[in-house]
């Protein structure tokens, strides 16, 4: 597998970060896309044929906003020479854990909440403990590899989708986090 210092720098993706955009804009910037946001008919057909079946529910139970994202991540991946299947099935549903237990995916409102609260992390662990969308989101990693394993996917990706949060991840996992960072 590639190794991680092979890729592009971060900064290319996101000019405005680069440029020192205050955060909060930037976040707001980041929402109004997700209010926008489209997934062709082509991407759809390419990417189930990548999945598995079970992988593709996972996928289709993503809002749009969240598919887009996946499909933006899997393309970065892609334009940094990345070939790697299970690197790649994992980054499309890299993001299947914001989907609550009951199946129904994180309203845009809560991300927004739970971007902010980012930022205070005493705060942010208190919400996460007792408000339900914002322990998905905080816990979407380690949900999405269990929702991924539960589908069949082999180990390999589902320690790449359980550990891409990590603070120092390694393997696909890194390269998983660092085409996130992206997008």
């Amino acid at each position: 597998m590639p190794e991680a210092h092979h890729l592009p720098s971060g900064g290319e993706r996101h000019p405005e970060r680069a440029a020192g955009l205050p955060e909060l804009l930037y976040r707001a910037r980041q929402f109004r896309a997700a209010l926008e946001a489209q997934v062709g008919p082509d991407e759809l057909v390419a990417a189930q044929a990548l999945l598995t079946p079970a992988e593709w529910r996972l996928f289709s139970m993503m809002p749009r906003y969240d598919q887009r994202h996946c499909l933006d991540v899997y393309a970065t991946l892609v334009a940094a020479g990345h070939a790697d299947p299970l690197l790649l099935r994992a980054a499309l549903v890299h993001d299947c854990g914001k989907v609550g237990d009951d199946g129904r995916p994180m309203s845009l409102g809560w991300y927004v909440l739970a971007t902010v609260l980012k930022r205070v992390p005493g705060l942010y662990l208190l919400a996460a403990r007792i408000l339900p969308p914002v322990a998905v989101y905080a816990e979407h990693a380690w949900r999405g590899a269990r929702m991924a394993a539960a589908a069949g996917s082999p180990p390999e990706m589902v320690e790449a989708l359980r550990h891409y949060h990590d603070p120092a991840p390694t393997g696909r996992a890194a390269l998983l986090q660092w085409a996130d960072e992206q997008h």
